[in-house]
């Protein structure tokens, strides 16, 4: 299969998997702003991988397109939902180059669509015992149970880890971290899935959950590297928005690991301040353009909407500037911390090579093979 033709295969699942979703969201004309936001995410340009992923696993094991279609639209709903949580635990700017919802919205409503979109997810799951029977059914059940709680005891972890201003970590443990926050519900359960779901036996899942939690990881780890060195275009994300926000990534670990103890203790000191937020003097901002419209309209002075200004940069806490970032920038660079996480990457992706390799001679030859075979390359193609 070629790039092209993978490409291809993720625009026809993500076509079939929006049209489940539309299936899904209630059609409300009383709540029609709210049930609206809940596609917002999903018709963003995107790649659709774990539907893909669970859609290709069902039918390279023999499975039909019908028994997968609306678990797949499930997993993508869940992960739309995620986003939207991430956004806001984060202060994201950018999600799939636009606003974040709620930057657009406030972040009270974008909670409320994100618990929305959860909520939405549960009958899909209920109606596949009529499709599979009521044992695939409840496996999937207890497939998707165990997923969330793997996802959101990663996202715990991770901010226990920026709370507690907890640097001290080994490779293991950022392993450990982004297999339960993303390896889970972006791999591995997608996969597991698709093969419950094609009624594949135990046997055989534990051979594709090896493949996939590999997979998973190598893919992390180049998610990573797009951050800090793709074009915003074409990453859809802020560019070095981990460093803005203190992640900490497999590159910034190692760095910290191998920089002397001055590099080390200015960069703690740099990733212990806060990223910038939105304030008066921030172009288009909603207090920015208030204070505008109040000072054109004769109802602040000049004089008046100076002095805000000032007392408000006062009462902000010390944040990040740019100058900070390009040090943690210039550190990872320094000590050759970016081709240290390609290296690992490289590795458990030759350990997804190794359990595919096994799983090859009962998955039937189709395109929808080809494509699992292909997204190993595709994964670390997508930087250079």
């Amino acid at each position: 299969m070629t790039t092209h033709a993978l490409h291809g295969y993720l625009e026809d699942c993500r076509k079939l998997v929006i049209e489940e979703i539309q299936r899904i969201i209630p059609k409300d004309e009383r709540r029609a702003s709210f049930y609206g936001m809940m596609l917002d995410y999903p018709f963003r340009e995107a790649k659709g991988l774990r539907p893909a992923l669970c859609i290709a696993t069902c039918r390279a094991l023999g499975g039909k397109l019908e028994s997968v279609a609306s678990s797949a639209a499930v997993l993508e709903l869940y992960h739309n939902a995620f986003l939207i949580h991430d956004d806001i635990e984060d202060e994201s700017l950018l999600r799939r180059n636009a606003p974040t919802l709620h930057r657009q919205h406030g972040v009270a409503v974008a909670v409320n669509v994100g618990d929305g979109m959860l909520a939405l997810s549960l009958q899909p799951l209920l109606e596949n015992v009529a499709r599979l029977g009521l044992g695939a059914s409840l496996r999937i059940l207890q497939a998707v149970a165990r997923m969330t709680r793997e996802s959101v005891e990663g996202q715990a972890l991770e901010l226990e880890w920026i709370r507690n201003h907890v640097w001290d970590l080994s490779d293991d443990d950022y392993i450990l971290m982004v297999e339960q926050k993303t390896g889970w519900y972006s791999f591995i359960t997608p996969v597991l899935i698709g093969a419950i779901a094609a009624g594949a036996p135990e046997g055989r899942m534990e051979l594709l959950s090896g493949f996939s939690r590999a997979l998973g990881t190598a893919f992390q780890i180049q998610d990573d590297l797009l951050n800090l060195q793709a074009a915003e275009r074409d990453y859809g994300k802020e560019i070095a928005g981990d460093l803005w926000e203190g992640k900490r990534t497999l590159m910034l670990l190692h760095a910290l690991r191998v920089s002397t103890p001055e590099e080390r203790a200015e960069a703690k000191r740099v990733l212990s301040l806060a990223r910038p937020r939105e304030t008066a003097d921030t172009p288009h901002s909603p207090l920015h353009q208030a204070l505008e419209a109040l000072r054109r309209e004769g109802e602040l002075t000049s004089r008046g909407h100076a002095a805000l200004l000032e007392a408000m940069r006062h009462t902000l806490a010390p944040a990040k500037t740019e100058q900070d970032v390009r040090f943690l920038g210039s550190l990872l660079e320094r000590h050759e911390s970016m081709a240290y996480a390609r290296r690992v990457a490289h590795q458990h992706m030759e350990d997804a090579r190794r359990h595919f390799d096994r799983c090859r001679e009962w998955l039937a030859p189709s395109i929808h093979r080809d494509f699992l075979e292909q997204l190993m390359d595709y994964v670390l193609s997508r930087i250079r």
